[in-house]
């Protein structure tokens, strides 16, 4: 238990990780401002009192806590020579890095299902995302994943590790952790890769299935501004939903090679870039984003004033 590792990340590329800290201070700067500014603003705006803004709250704080677990302690990585992290906060890494991406998967799903009862189903939405269903769905979603890393993290520390502490990567991975373990990691893996069925497919499935339904209810719209109002409704869950799922499943299904630095480079975009640009692309075309950051600015230069 008293193992030190190694993230290697990209040490051999020492002028990369320079580049690399600058890129990923401002991507974690953005992050923090841009999840903690929309948060404050669906707290404190009625208007934006809403299932859709619920989940999205929901999925800011995630974001928050998902980068806060690697990005600072990566950061120090890069500007260090000693890549040393101990036994006890890699677990710790590992363990909320794992809660935070498995309850993402399902909460993209709600979100989906949210969207597919306002566009299909529009008259009963009120009363099927009504206060408590939210509450509900969102309180599954975290402890599903928070029960989900504690069975997985419970099945790694308890492997002995006798020798090898070098990880290949930025951050302490579960898959590549138990890989060092000196005894059969064969449960391990089967429930790895079950895991990946569970909270990567399922949740893929239902939003594709969800979306099906959307676009189809969509074309039957008469009014070109209905259909464009509809569309545009959906269009930012869509895009962060490819970009999300399609980074996991390159990573995931293409064929495995000896970790490259390309490799690496994806992972980052996974855990770095996507929790940054949520904010962005969910509050860029939205109207009542825009409203309640306009209000939220004329208060405070109103008391300012005063």
């Amino acid at each position: 238990m008293g193992t030190d590792f190694i993230l290697q990340g990209l040490s051999e590329y020492p002028r990369a990780e320079k580049f690399l800290f600058v890129m990923c201070l401002v991507i974690y700067l953005v992050i923090l401002l841009g999840n903690s500014t929309l948060i404050i603003l669906i707290l404190l705006d009625s208007r934006l009192h809403t299932p859709m803004y619920f989940f999205l709250g929901n999925l800011s704080f995630l974001d928050i806590c998902y980068t806060s677990a690697s990005l600072p302690a990566m950061l120090i990585h890069f500007l260090s020579k000693k890549k040393t992290i101990s036994f006890t906060r890699c677990v710790v890494q590992m363990s909320v890095t794992y809660t935070m991406g498995s309850t993402e998967c399902v909460l993209r799903a709600v979100m989906a299902y949210d969207r597919y009862v306002a566009i299909c189903n529009p008259l009963r939405y009120p009363i099927i995302m009504s206060k408590v269903p939210c509450i509900h769905m969102v309180v599954l979603s975290w402890g599903l994943g928070f029960l989900i890393s504690l069975a997985q993290t419970l099945l790694a520390i308890r492997l002995p590790f006798c020798g090898k502490n070098v990880f290949n990567h930025f951050v302490c991975e579960i898959l590549a952790f138990v890989k060092l373990a000196c005894a059969d990691i064969s449960l391990n893996e089967i429930t790895i890769m079950l895991d990946n069925v569970i909270f990567l497919f399922s949740p893929l499935l239902l939003i594709c299935v969800s979306y099906i339904f959307i676009l189809s209810t969509v074309l039957r719209i008469n009014s070109v501004e209905g259909r464009k109002k509809a569309f545009s409704t959906c269009s930012a869950h869509v895009t962060v939903v490819i970009m999300f799922y399609g980074t996991i499943l390159f990573m995931y299904m293409k064929p495995k090679s000896k970790a490259s630095a390309v490799d690496k480079l994806i992972a980052l975009f996974y855990g770095a870039v996507i929790p940054m640009l949520n904010p962005i692309i969910y509050s860029l075309r939205n109207t009542e984003v825009h409203g309640a950051m306009r209000k939220l600015i004329t208060r405070h230069w109103f008391w300012k004033k005063r």
